[in-house]
């Protein structure tokens, strides 16, 4: 891609906010090379090259500060290339990760599935979800945004995590007094599992209303059920909208509205919309909602 391009163009092709791209020019240097004072941001294709691996990293959890630490030194490549062919990195994870990835990468769900069982049923929802499962579902997507290859690996280990945490047992007979759903547009729903999973563990139903929920079946899920928190997942500011959370506060039990997850970042909410950085803060939030 040799043309440069303006700042509008390159949103549209990332599938970000144009104010996301200035926000990760001027809180993290990934902006335009040899961009002048008073001209009009134009980029390279070696600048949408890192902002595509930038949006790859934040999109699946990578906190915005770690993912542009990575872009600027070349460390997302660079573990891809470490090991060779078909390595996932994991980072500093112990070996139950280590056992994971390299379960995914060579497609052999039924050990995923164990490994994964194991460490639920040893460690918990949470630290499963911060220990082993998300560092390999980080690992697999920088594989992908440094390859473009990967697929096959994600969608399986996806599949695999979210038959393992809806295993996790539901409180029988008690009313669900939290609501958790995608915003309208996220397709990335594996988090919101991962909170239900932990809501469950600790004896707290909640209804999960999954990918893609469009703002009038929220707050009509809102007003017809009556919750005391909702949760809304973004994974990429182009599904983070902030308008339909305006008025989920305002229905018949005035529930504590979060807006959970990386795409979130670099929008505007409202003043009385909560903002979890983690699963252990939206956790938190949900239980003290629940009482």
């Amino acid at each position: 891609m040799s043309a440069e391009l303006p700042a509008g163009e390159v949103a549209r092709r990332l599938g970000v906010a144009v104010t996301t791209l200035r926000t990760w020019h001027q809180r993290y240097g990934l902006g335009p090379t040899g961009h002048a004072a008073g001209l009009h941001r134009r980029y390279t294709g070696d600048d949408i090259a890192r902002l595509e691996t930038m949006r790859g990293l934040t999109a699946r959890g990578v906190p915005a500060a770690e993912a542009a630490r990575r872009v600027l030194t070349g460390a997302a490549a660079a573990a891809a290339r470490d090991g060779g062919g078909t390595t996932i990195p994991v980072g500093r994870s112990g070996p139950a990760a280590r056992g994971l990835a390299r379960a995914a990468s060579r497609l052999d769900s039924p050990a995923m599935r164990a490994t994964i069982d194991a460490a639920l049923a040893a460690d918990g929802v949470v630290p499963t979800w911060n220990g082993l499962l998300r560092p390999v579902l980080v690992g697999v997507g920088e594989r992908h945004a440094a390859t473009g290859r990967f697929v096959e690996v994600e969608h399986l280990l996806s599949r695999t995590v979210s038959e393992a945490l809806a295993g996790v047992p539901r409180p029988d007979r008690v009313p669900p007094r939290v609501l958790l759903a995608c915003a309208a547009e996220e397709q990335h729903s594996l988090p919101l599992e991962a909170l239900a999973a932990a809501l469950a563990e600790r004896s707290v139903p909640c209804r999960l209303l999954g990918a893609r929920v469009p703002a009038a079946a929220l707050a009509a899920a809102a007003e017809r059920t009556g919750p005391v928190a909702v949760v809304v997942w973004s994974h990429a500011g182009a599904t983070a909208d902030p308008e339909p959370l305006r008025h989920l506060a305002g229905t018949r039990t005035h529930p504590v509205v979060a807006a959970t997850g990386p795409g979130w970042e670099a929008v505007a909410v409202p003043e009385h919309v909560e903002r979890p950085a983690s699963l252990d803060e939206a956790l938190a939030l949900a239980l003290a909602a629940a009482g």
